[in-house]
């Protein structure tokens, strides 16, 4: 009975994980540029359990008794398809429509900062000290060029546009036009990277006990090819999550949830029996 408890339990609790994900991805669900996550689970080891000297009988099936110990999870994995583009015509809003290319974001760290990826494209401008503006996401954090600089520009602007290959054109009001190269990457290894939070990747921190490298996950995207960057103006991206999908996941949880949790209760039942017998 304390065997039944432990692997009904040890179940639980991955299960529990998942429900965490599966709300997490409903509660991102008008998040732009969000992608969904998706568990997957394997079996524990199991337990065996042998009685060679008391079982004679002819079998073909191996020796003992094998004792399952629950289930956790194997894999958290993302789901890189693209969402649906959602048209806001505001100028400063921008959608990648390849999978795999994603924004150059730079986010402070407490060394400084680094540059970390998202396909999230609601941009703003926020004035700097110097009479200059700086381009940045919903979130302040700067948006970075090709070199991974922050852009900034004359605060007198007039409209914004983007080109062909990622060029961010900005008209200032006395008609001249200054051009700047979005910093865009294309990660090649996408379940590689880790997810900060929100919509922001980084590059995974075990780089080294995997035996690869940046340049073996991603790709900066400059020169000739930026030719292959694809970017709409006027246009978010919305997340990839399904309703359907998710609140179907979250039925199949619960139940399971709650028949691990009604094999805890029988177990203590049966336990009590035992211990009333006298």
């Amino acid at each position: 009975m304390i065997r039944t408890m432990v692997t009904a339990t040890n179940t639980m609790s991955e299960l529990q994980k998942n429900l965490d994900i599966i709300g997490n991805n409903l509660a991102n669900s008008n998040t732009h540029g969000y992608k969904a996550k998706q568990a997957s689970f394997k079996e524990l080891l199991y337990d065996e359990y042998r009685n060679d000297k008391a079982d004679r009988a002819p079998r073909q099936s191996p020796l003992g008794i094998r004792y399952g110990t629950g289930a956790k999870i194997a894999q958290t994995q993302m789901n890189w398809k693209m969402g649906s583009l959602q048209t806001t015509d505001r100028q400063l809003d921008f959608a990648l429509t390849t999978p795999k290319q994603h924004f150059n974001i730079i986010m402070p760290t407490e060394d400084g900062e680094k540059v970390v990826y998202s396909r999230q494209g609601s941009f703003y401008v926020t004035p700097l000290e110097n009479g200059q503006m700086m381009l940045v996401n919903g979130d302040g954090n700067p948006i970075a060029d090709e070199n991974g600089n922050p852009i900034t520009f004359d605060e007198r602007v007039e409209n914004y546009a983007v080109r062909e290959g990622g060029v961010l054109e900005i008209k200032n009001q006395d008609g001249s036009i200054n051009s700047v190269n979005l910093g865009v990457t294309m990660i090649d290894r996408p379940n590689l990277m880790a997810n900060i939070s929100g919509t922001y990747l980084d590059l995974p921190q075990n780089m080294a006990d995997l035996g690869i490298t940046e340049e073996d996950i991603l790709t900066n995207l400059q020169g000739a090819d930026r030719n292959s960057i694809s970017l709409q103006n006027g246009v978010l991206e919305t997340s990839n999550v399904k309703h359907e999908k998710e609140m179907t996941d979250l039925i199949n949880v619960q139940r399971n949830y709650q028949f691990n949790a009604r094999a805890v209760t029988l177990a203590d039942q049966m336990l009590g029996l035992i211990n009333g017998i006298r």
